[in-house]
């Protein structure tokens, strides 16, 4: 017969519980569960100041500016301006504009609704960014029926064009 430790085998049985509660318990990809947009722009006294997390599509530009950047987050309702340190944006390749969609950000930092740093603008200060999934580029098909209708309208024009001139100066 064998053996069994039983101090060994419940202290074993505990941490694999623990781990697997851990692992069940915790977000897949993020820190805790986002705010939107409208719950900060509608509750800005009870955020401000306080960490919050944000998730949206990082549009428009980049603006670098010294050791940090701004970059606009979109939720699909409103964009918040983001103040982040640029070594924490070094992996974002794309933000979202006609050509591309922009990567899906997980957003953790301070809330201000009236930064005193930045002229009294709401923003959030980042202090850690997660990126969910990346952007792309979008590809527009050509739509040759269009083409050739506009070319087909630009050649009567011309033609209508040139007849009048012929005319105006025959008749003149």
């Amino acid at each position: 017969m064998m053996k069994v430790h039983s101090s060994r085998f419940i202290v074993h049985s505990i941490l694999f519980f623990l781990a697997l509660y851990t692992m069940l318990c915790t977000p897949c990809h993020g820190f805790s569960q986002s705010i939107s947009s409208a719950e900060l722009i509608n509750n800005v006294k009870q955020y401000d100041g306080k960490v919050v997390v944000y998730e949206g599509e990082i549009i428009g530009d980049v603006m670098l500016r010294g050791e940090y950047a701004w970059i606009n987050v979109n939720d699909n309702k409103n964009a918040i301006g983001i103040w982040i340190k640029k070594e924490l944006i070094k992996d974002i390749l794309y933000t979202g504009s006609y050509k591309s969609r922009g990567d899906i950000v997980e957003i953790a930092g301070k809330f201000n609704r009236s930064c005193v740093e930045h002229g009294g603008d709401l923003d959030i200060h980042a202090q850690s960014i997660i990126k969910i999934s990346s952007g792309s580029k979008i590809s527009y098909a050509v739509n040759t029926k269009t083409i050739n209708l506009a070319l087909g309208l630009s050649c009567m024009i011309l033609l209508f064009y040139l007849l009048r001139a012929r005319y105006l100066k025959t008749a003149g």
